[in-house]
């Protein structure tokens, strides 16, 4: 192999274990968002059987505001861990490259015209 072969097919396998990483982050973050939205779920149910209770005891108001609590961490957690600003990064790059690509070309076909 020459040279330059063998520095693709490193590119290709460095790529190709980005892309693993990514695929398996994503499957962890995929399982992460079930369980959470199975604990929201009895979270929800847990707080709705409480205010259907018709004895509010002090015990009983300190456990809903505590639910409640844990019901607003899931929330978040669920909404933070769905957008994340390393998941821009590649994209931005692109546009950068591209759309400075795109004025220079556009700059030099100007001077040329003109």
């Amino acid at each position: 192999m020459t040279k330059p072969e063998e520095n693709q097919q490193s590119d290709f396998e460095q790529e190709l274990e980005e892309v693993e990483a990514a695929l398996q982050q994503l499957k962890e973050r995929y399982i992460q968002v079930q369980r959470d939205q199975q604990k929201k779920a009895q979270w929800q149910q847990e707080i709705k059987k409480i205010k259907q209770n018709k004895q509010k005891t002090p015990e009983i108001k300190a456990e809903l505001e505590r639910i409640e609590k844990e019901l607003e961490l899931l929330e978040i957690n669920l909404e933070s861990q769905l957008f994340s600003w390393k998941s821009l990064n590649r994209p931005f790059w692109q546009a950068v490259r591209f759309g400075g690509l795109g004025v220079l070309i556009g700059w030099l076909l100007k001077s040329s015209i003109g």
